[in-house]
Order: C-alpha cells, then sequence, then structure tokens
C-alpha cells in the first residue's frame, strides 16, 4: 500500500495537516487500511525531505500545514500512469500457509481449505451488505458523495477479491483429490507388477527314477521294471502371496 501516494493525493487538493490527512485517508478507503498519526508524520517528513512537499505555515488551530511541491504533483502523475506492478507479488499468508500445509505432520489440508473458505464466505457477505449500504449513500447524494464513491470502489474490489480467493479454494481442495486419485492408481498398479517372491522363478525338470535291474530271484516270466515318471513340479498358483 503506497500511503506516501496517496497523502500526496490528498494534499493535491490542498494543505491539510497530519491528523486531517490520516482522516481523509481512511474516510476515502473506508478504514480498510488504517493509518495511525505516527505513521502519517513520518511519511511527511520523507516527503519534505524528498522536495515533494513543504510546510506552509499553520491554520487558525495551530496546526502546521503541509502542501505539495511541483515535484511532488510530477511524482503523484507518474504514479496515476504507471500500471501497479504484479511481477513481484505481495506475500500472501493464506497462499504460504497452504503451501507450508502440503505434507505437514498431523495437519490435514483438507481442514485448513474447508476453515478459511467459511471464513471467506463471511466476508463476501459483509461486503456485500456494506456495498448495498455504500450504493445508498452514493445515490442519495450528499457533502460526502466523494469519499463514498471511492469507497464503494474499494468494497466492490474486495468482493472481486474474496469471490477470487473462494474459487481458488476451490480448485486447491479439487486439485488435491486429483492428485490422491492418481497417486493411488499409481501404487496400485506398481503393486500388481511387483514379482511375488514366493513364486519360484525356475522349475527342476522332471526326473526319473531306474528300478534296480532284475535278478534271478526274479520269478520267470514276470514283468520287469520300467522306469517311471518323476514327481511333477507344481505350477505356482496366480495371485499367491
Amino acid at each position: 500500500m503506497s500511503i506516501r501516494h496517496g497523502l500526496l493525493a490528498l494534499l493535491e487538493r490542498g494543505p491539510r495537516y497530519g491528523s486531517q490527512l490520516r482522516t481523509e485517508f481512511e474516510s476515502r478507503t473506508g478504514s480498510t487500511w488504517p493509518l495511525n498519526v505516527g505513521q502519517v508524520y513520518t511519511t511527511l517528513s520523507r516527503l519534505e525531505r524528498d522536495g515533494m512537499v513543504a510546510q506552509g505555515g499553520e491554520d487558525a488551530a495551530g496546526h502546521a500545514l503541509y502542501a505539495i511541491t511541483d515535484s511532488g504533483r510530477a511524482e503523484l502523475r507518474t504514479w496515476f500512469e504507471k500500471p501497479v506492478d504484479r511481477t513481484s507479488p505481495a506475500r500472501d499468508e493464506l497462499a504460504i500457509k497452504l503451501a507450508m500445509a502440503v505434507g505437514a505432520p498431523s495437519i490435514d489440508i483438507r481442514d485448513v481449505i474447508q476453515s478459511q473458505r467459511r471464513h471467506t464466505v463471511k466476508a463476501m457477505q459483509d461486503y456485500t451488505r456494506l456495498k448495498a449500504q455504500a450504493l445508498v449513500a452514493v445515490e442519495s447524494g450528499g457533502a460526502r458523495e466523494r469519499d463514498d464513491v471511492a469507497w464503494l470502489l474499494v468494497l466492490e474490489q474486495l468482493i472481486f477479491q474474496t469471490e477470487a480467493e473462494a474459487r481458488w479454494l476451490d480448485h486447491c481442495e479439487s486439485r488435491l483429490i486429483r492428485l490422491s486419485a492418481t497417486a493411488s492408481a499409481s501404487a496400485a498398479a506398481a503393486s500388481d507388477s511387483a514379482p511375488d517372491a514366493e513364486t519360484p522363478t525356475t522349475t527342476s525338470a522332471p526326473r526319473t527314477e531306474t528300478a534296480p535291474p532284475a535278478t534271478s530271484a526274479t520269478p520267470a516270466g514276470a514283468p520287469t521294471a520300467t522306469a517311471r515318471p518323476g514327481a511333477e513340479a507344481v505350477p505356482p498358483v496366480a495371485g499367491a502371496r
């Protein structure tokens, strides 16, 4: 969030003192990003150091007033004209949380997703309710119409953001289910294709046993013993464990 440029934009409307800038900034954004007076005066000091604002006397109550300089106006114009850089996105706590939850011991990432989804949906409902109130304020007009319009735009951005977050959470859950199913199928296929440890890899060739030669004790005319096939190997049972 650029507090620096936000203050310059407010000062372009005329000299302001610190507390006044804070109040107007929060009014314009609906206190979505609250400031404290210390932040405001620290930023004003840096802007003054950079030649973008200058102290311009005091108001009737003795508040020190700050006014924008030509250098500050040039900086403000550049800020408005230059697109917001998305090549280095700000850190997103939710994205980091889900990334760290993947494979974390004793953490079910689905529980993390479902908990966040409930919070996101509630936030979206709250923003939608506030949007309805802002629309009434804008349509009724009034001295704060400019601030009401600005707040409406901020609210709509928050609504779009939470809607996108809810869709992303749904996508994450679906992605994890698909990956889990794929991993299970791959493990089952690997198990089916593995060789059975109890299945012999080779079988012995059948052997024959030769009976002892006939002796004189063999009765005349009795048939002599012949070779017989040995016991055949038992074929392995398919799928035996």
